[in-house]
Formats: structure tokens, C-alpha cells, sequence
């Protein structure tokens, strides 16, 4: 090789002759040290992210209305709140660094690791949405912040790291802040293997901390949880009915959830960017109005169907096991309404405010599975799993994660259920791929300078 190749390309082919070299090297130890240290830290601290949220929203909708005198939450009671969750928001975008993360419509962004003065304005962002009602999820922020806090510290530590080191170390930050919130250490390690386009042989030498931190954070959630009297985080839901073994049926409602799933995520995001487009020209006035549109879907949706405006509102995650566990008292109308709304304030939510796309788009998939298995031959648990998969993988477009997604979800039953979570995916996937031009040209607006810097670390 010629002195002067590229050195990623020097360090790529000594991995291609000892793929387990850097594991000997001392640096490559100590690194391993700081990110098991930094993944009980950075645990700790999304511990408490999610905690401060949970305990705001049920402040905001819960108890504040009862300390100003009403036996329940007014119908209206949304309307507000989402009008200052977007205020809240446009302020932060508008006047701190780092446009308050990542925007959500353009999907999950792992590839960038945020910096430091970019925090503040990540961390004010997606309080605003999430604790106010906004319907997005806490995963992107929480690997935005963690990835940054552990790349600030780890350059406080070696000011005079590699570029290489420090995208380790901030991946690795990611890991720990996202692994318990998904459920599992390797669920959290798949999406960020496949949202951050990790591959090549120096996959596993940059998958290894990652997963250090990520089973140390999983750790330090159960251990938190215990100490606090909390419940631990997980994803799985329990007491739900046996899946039947699949059929010939069910394999067909599998291609026709993948197709429908497809088109109704794509419609989603592409409703979503158009409106992105909007919000970033006059973000002070559109952030807040389609806050109140959130509002009034949520108002709308309680009121056609007298169920609560929070299967609408925020990010679904809470509500999913409920929807599951009590499909019998949702009629097929108040779930097509339910879609509806949710689908609509999902669209809003991703084009203005600041958060994650996975959890919204499980309740949105669970939802049309579970409408579809009041047809003949599918029973709900598979269409709801069907659904999840499928819906995730239209949004994500990550289709391991969108698999693992839904089937840990059953615990027991995902093992049953996965051959047709499977076909799912993989035909939502493909037609997903159909729908969106080459380069996603007509999906994707002009970027303003608002977008903020879409540069990737060197790898």
C-alpha cells in the first residue's frame, strides 16, 4: 500500500489480517474501561430522563387539573398544553444551538453525534414534546444525549483522541442510554448497528463497547429500579393470549398487512416532510398550531369514542400494553378513529416537535393489525405483531430491529409469530422501496439552514 492511503483504509486492511488485534491493545482496553464506566453514568442519567418525564406527564394531565378543581382532566384540557409544548419547542430550535436534535420526520439519525453546546437545546426539546402530549418517542433524544455527554467527557479525559475513538465512545454513550428503554441490550445493539450503518471489519472492534455499555446500562436500569421501588423498563407484555400456529391464511394477511403498512407509513412521512418544509420557514407560529391540531385530534377522538385522549397523545408506549390487553372493548370504528387521529397528530408531531419515531409507530401498527383481525383468519396477537413489524420498518426502514421489535414485545408468543412478523417486514420493506423515488427526492424537502450540521463523524 502506497504512503499515502487513506489511513482508514491502512487501519481496514490490518483488521482484514488480525481481525481480533485491536482487543491486545492496551488503548483499545482502557477504552473498553471508560465505556463500561461511562455506560453507568449515562444510564443512570437516562434513568432519570425517563423517570422526570413519566412523573411530568402525569403532573401536567393528572394531577394538575385536580389541584384546580376538576374531578377529571376537561375534554379541553390538551389544548393548552400542546399550544406551549410547541412555543416551548420553536423557542429552543429557534435560539440554542443544535436545533434541538435531530428532526423526527427524516427518521432515527444516529450517524452524528451531537456536541456539547448542543445538549441544553436536545434535552429542553424533547421534555417540551414528550411531557406535554406531543406524539413522538424519548429513543432519539436519549441516544442523542447520551452519545454527546459521553463523547464530552471522553475528550475532557483524552483531548487528544482519534476521531475513530471518540465515534466508538459516543456510539457506545447511545447504547447505554437507549439498551434498557427497548427491552434488551441486543435490541438496543441492532438499531444502532443498522441506524448508523456500521459494517465492514471493523464492526465488531466498534460493536464491542457498545455492547459493554449497553449490558452494563441494562444493569444499571434493573439495579435503579429495585433501589427506587420502581418497576423495571421493558418492552414485553405479559398474560396475553397463546398465538395459533400459522396458516395459509395467516401467511396471506401477512402480504397484505406488508402493502398496507407500506403505503400508510410512506403517506405519513411524506405528509410529514411537506410540513417540515412549512415549520422551518415560520417555526413560532407553526409549532404551536400544530400543537392545537395534535390537541384537537386527541379532544376529537375522546369525544367520538368516550376512550382517553391519551391513546393519541404522546408516544404510545405506556398505552400499547393496554390496547393489547383490552382489544375486546375497542369497537372497529373507535380503532379506525383511533388510527385516524393517531396517524394525523403523528404526522404533526414528527414535522415540529423533537423526539423518536419507534414508539408511535408500533401503537400505529398494533392498531391496524388488530383491525384487520376482525376479518376472518387472524387472530389479533399475530395481526398486532404483523402490524408493529411492518409499521416499523415503514418508518425506520430498519427491518432487523423492526422484527425484534415486535416479536419481544410477545415474549413467549414473538417465537411463534416471527416466520409472519418476517414476511411482513420484509414485503413492507421492499414496497416501502417502491414508493420512495431514488435518493427519497420527492420525500425530502430543499434542507434550510435550520436542519443544523448534517455532517458524519469519519468512521
Amino acid at each position: 500500500m502506497s504512503a499515502d492511503a487513506p489511513v482508514g483504509d491502512d487501519r481496514n486492511a490490518a483488521l482484514l489480517e488480525d481481525p481480533f488485534g485491536p482487543l491486545r491493545s492496551k488503548n483499545y482496553l482502557m477504552l473498553l474501561v471508560l465505556t463500561g464506566l461511562f455506560g453507568v453514568l449515562i444510564s443512570a442519567g437516562a434513568y432519570g430522563f425517563l423517570e422526570a418525564v413519566s412523573h411530568l406527564q402525569s403532573a401536567l394531565y393528572t394531577d394538575l387539573p385536580t389541584a384546580l378543581g376538576f374531578h377529571r382532566p376537561p375534554p379541553w384540557w390538551p389544548l393548552p398544553l400542546l399550544a406551549v409544548a410547541g412555543f416551548l419547542v420553536a423557542l429552543t430550535v429557534r435560539f440554542l444551538p443544535g436545533n434541538g436534535g435531530h428532526q423526527p420526520a427524516e427518521g432515527l439519525k444516529t450517524k452524528e453525534t451531537a456536541a456539547a453546546a448542543d445538549l441544553p437545546g436536545v434535552l429542553l426539546a424533547a421534555v417540551a414534546s414528550l411531557a406535554l402530549g406531543a406524539v413522538v418517542g424519548p429513543e432519539a433524544p436519549l441516544i442523542a444525549l447520551g452519545g454527546g455527554s459521553a463523547v464530552y467527557a471522553f475528550r475532557l479525559l483524552r483531548p487528544d483522541s482519534e476521531a475513530t475513538s471518540r465515534a466508538m465512545v459516543g456510539a457506545a454513550g447511545s447504547f447505554a442510554a437507549i439498551s434498557a428503554l427497548l427491552g434488551s441490550p441486543l435490541l438496543g445493539a441492532f438499531l444502532l448497528m443498522e441506524a448508523s450503518g456500521l459494517g465492514g471489519p471493523a464492526l465488531g472492534i466498534v460493536l464491542l463497547p457498545g455492547l459493554l455499555a449497553s449490558g452494563i446500562g441494562s444493569l444499571v436500569f434493573t439495579g435503579l429500579g429495585s433501589w427506587a421501588g420502581v418497576k423495571g423498563v421493558t418492552l414485553v407484555i405479559p398474560h396475553l393470549p397463546p398465538t395459533e400456529r400459522p396458516d395459509v391464511a395467516q401467511f396471506a394477511w401477512a402480504l397484505a398487512i406488508g402493502v398496507a403498512m407500506a403505503f400508510l407509513g410512506t403517506g405519513i412521512r411524506s405528509l410529514a416532510l411537506r410540513l417540515q418544509r412549512q415549520v422551518n420557514r415560520r417555526r413560532m407560529a407553526w409549532t404551536p398550531a400544530l400543537g392545537l391540531v395534535v390537541a384537537a385530534l386527541a379532544i376529537a377522538y375522546a369525544e367520538g369514542t368516550g376512550k382517553g385522549a391519551s391513546d393519541v397523545l404522546f408516544s404510545g408506549q405506556s398505552a400499547l400494553p393496554h390496547l393489547l390487553l383490552h382489544t375486546g372493548s375497542y369497537s372497529a370504528w373507535a380503532l379506525i378513529l383511533l388510527i385516524v387521529c393517531k396517524g394525523l397528530a403523528y404526522c404533526a408531531s414528527l414535522s415540529a416537535f423533537r423526539g423518536g419515531p419507534i414508539f408511535p409507530a408500533m401503537f400505529l401498527g398494533a392498531a391496524c393489525g388488530i383491525v384487520v383481525s376482525h376479518l376472518p383468519g387472524l387472530p389479533y396477537v399475530t395481526g398486532a405483531a404483523m402490524g408493529m413489524g411492518a409499521m416499523s420498518v415503514a418508518m425506520l426502514k430498519l427491518p432487523l430491529t423492526s422484527v425484534l421489535l415486535a416479536t419481544l414485545l410477545l415474549g413467549s408468543d414473538g417465537v411463534d409469530v416471527m416466520p409472519l412478523v418476517i414476511v411482513a417486514v420484509v414485503v413492507c420493506h421492499v414496497t416501502v422501496s417502491w414508493l420512495t423515488p431514488p435518493s427519497g427526492r420527492s420525500l425530502h424537502p430543499r434542507r434550510k439552514r435550520e436542519g443544523g450540521n448534517r455532517r458524519g463523524l469519519p468512521g
